[in-house]
């Protein structure tokens, strides 16, 4: 049986949860002040903060879910920065769909699945 690792946890959820070479990143939202294109650099920018965490990067991404509080007036700026971001030799599986997000001011929230890099090594089963 294979361990599962969860890191940054509180009492409802875990950041990051790590199950043999497969990380699991829970929602990630931004806490910049500020339109899609702002709120989009600073969640992917977690994202990869957290993928490091975890002993991976965003050229190991497996899927994504990208919520929109709004995709009509959204979709464009937040796929501008995903372009940016986004490796082209490594795009995941991608699904993009409009929600309602826990705070009004949220735009945006980021979910990713990714495989870790061979070797890494993912610490204690469990790490607040």
């Amino acid at each position: 049986m294979t361990d599962i690792v969860r890191k940054d946890s509180n009492q409802r959820l875990s950041r990051i949860v790590i199950h043999g070479d497969t990380v699991y990143v829970a929602g990630v939202t931004s806490s910049a002040a500020g339109g899609i294109v702002g709120q989009t650099r600073d969640a992917l920018a977690k994202i990869d903060g957290y993928l490091a965490q975890a002993g991976t990067d965003k050229s190991r991404l497996l899927s994504v879910q990208i919520w929109l509080k709004d995709i009509d007036r959204d979709f464009a700026g937040m796929n501008a920065v995903w372009a940016e971001w986004a490796l082209p030799q490594a795009m995941p599986t991608r699904a993009t769909c409009e929600a309602r997000l826990a705070a009004p001011e949220l735009l945006v929230e980021i979910i990713v699945t990714a495989a870790r890099r061979p070797g890494a090594v993912s610490g204690p089963v469990s790490e607040s």
